[in-house]
């Protein structure tokens, strides 16, 4: 999936949109490749997503970008998704189960007392198949494929000195359009879609059930808050993220997220993340952001 540099040197990698593509933007394309799994009209929308790939009407260049995406696969610069590949979006009732999934020991105490909590990176294939699994089973979403870039973490307690499973974080790329959110930055269609993928989205986190330890949940989002920005950066040789941003079902009160002094901004329209024709369908859900600088608003602004 990589870019064989002989034969970009050779043939010469196409411009995309009659501009020159860097190498930094390469590297990235290889990643999500390497990353998420994605038929290809999703896959080329997140690239567009990521790199700014925007119509002058803030609308991505999805079909341009799976049209060089698949120039480059002609010269044999990458291999993409077969065309028929449907990629399957995991259900909670679908994820595998093994033994390692099954509920553990019960376990409450205070937060000294499991200290130190560590964010544990997901990084080898038995993890994610574990980290999917705990998701599947324990959260209230389930287990669904992200769309475009991601970062998982396991929640690591310590309980007599040896590290402990006690939960699951996902950030991912951000919602296309959120009402709250535009409002409270201010900024136009065009800065938007300038620099949407400032912005991170917190998509999954669990405290597995058998675990009580008051305080946790708002101690793991102000680590996370901590970390997010250069684990990001290093995953996807972007410029950090300034914002984050998540969505919690109106039946639960987000609790964690305002202990941890994330900003509430009101509800969303009952829209999916990429329902760009008003569609709607969802269920309605609170708003909360969390500026990682403290002018993280006035530089998505552009002021």
């Amino acid at each position: 999936m990589s870019i064989d540099p002989a034969k970009a040197e050779a043939r010469g990698i196409p411009d995309f949109c009659g501009r020159p593509v860097q190498e930094e933007e390469l590297k990235l394309i290889r990643e999500v490749l390497q990353s998420c799994s994605l038929p290809r009209t999703e896959l080329a929308d997140t690239v567009c997503e990521l790199l700014g790939w925007n119509r002058a009407n803030g609308r991505l260049k999805g079909r341009e970008c799976r049209e060089w995406l698949e120039k480059l696969e002609a010269g044999g610069f990458l291999a993409l998704p077969l065309p028929s590949q449907r990629v399957c979006r995991t259900s909670r009732s679908r994820v595998q189960l093994t033994p390692a999934g099954e509920a553990g020991q019960f376990l409450e105490a205070s937060l000294g007392e499991v200290s130190p909590v560590r964010l544990a990176p997901v990084q080898t294939k038995p993890e994610l198949d574990r980290w999917k699994e705990l998701i599947g089973r324990y959260h209230y979403l389930g287990y669904r494929v992200p769309f475009g870039a991601s970062l998982r973490y396991f929640i690591h307690l310590t309980v007599n000195g040896q590290a402990r499973v006690a939960g699951c974080l996902q950030f991912s790329s951000p919602a296309w359009r959120l009402a709250p959110r535009d409002r409270w930055i201010g900024w136009s269609d065009r800065v938007r879609a300038e620099r949407l993928q400032r912005i991170v989205a917190n998509s999954r986190f669990l405290i597995l059930p058998w675990v009580r330890v008051p305080h946790l949940a708002s101690h793991v989002l102000s680590q996370a808050c901590s970390c997010l920005g250069t684990d990001w950066e290093a995953r996807y040789a972007v410029r950090p993220p300034l914002l984050l941003e998540t969505f919690v079902a109106q039946s639960r009160a987000g609790t964690c997220y305002r202990a941890a002094n994330w900003i509430h901004l009101g509800a969303t329209r009952g829209r999916g993340r990429m329902d760009r024709d008003h569609a709607g369908g969802e269920a309605i859900k609170d708003v909360w952001v969390y500026p990682l600088c403290k002018d993280a608003r006035e530089i998505l602004r552009g002021v």
